[in-house]
């Protein structure tokens, strides 16, 4: 694909299929099957059946990767490197972010110290609630619930279901104890 059509779909994303109604809205006119459509022109990698919602932003969207069946929510907020697994749920105004700013130099200001950008990778049937947020680097692994508003800090085990700020393990899907 070249960059001009790249630049097109990604002008197209925003200017107009990012404020299209949500999915699931009996006047979507069709607004899933537009923003699925842009998205895999201009994501790294879109698997079958992604679900883009309406009010996502994703930046460039270059590196991100979207799974089968998996779907970026309502007004959500991402960032790449980002990938994604298959059988992903991810509710309203996630973030998930991939680069913070340093703060050990005291000669120039913070705002000016920006640190390398660490992946993020979401493992396969995820389960991301509503309004949480992902710091740089971490990884979600197989299985996991992330509950609402939860702030996830360190790496996440299979099957954990996690919640608070930070993120604690609550308990385990697959019955396992959490200690």
């Amino acid at each position: 694909m070249s960059k001009f059509f790249y630049y097109i779909c990604l002008l197209l994303y925003y200017i107009a299929a990012r404020h299209l109604p949500a999915s699931d809205l009996p006047y979507s006119f069709g607004s899933k099957q537009i923003r699925r459509f842009l998205c895999k022109r201009i994501f790294k990698k879109t698997g079958n059946n992604v679900n883009i919602e309406h009010g996502a932003f994703f930046a460039s969207g270059r590196d991100v990767e979207i799974g089968d069946n998996s779907g970026l929510g309502l007004n959500c907020r991402v960032a790449g490197p980002l990938k994604i697994g298959n059988d992903v749920m991810m509710g309203p105004d996630v973030m998930i972010f991939t680069q913070n700013h340093e703060t050990v130099r005291l000669d120039i200001p913070m705002r000016l110290q920006t640190a390398p950008k660490k992946a993020v990778t979401i493992e396969d049937d995820v389960w991301i609630a509503a309004r949480v947020i992902i710091l740089p680097g971490i990884t979600i692994h197989k299985g996991a619930i992330i509950g609402a508003g939860a702030i996830v800090t360190k790496d996440i085990p299979e099957y954990a279901v996690v919640g608070g700020n930070p993120a604690r393990i609550i308990k385990y899907r697959n019955g396992e104890n959490k200690n």
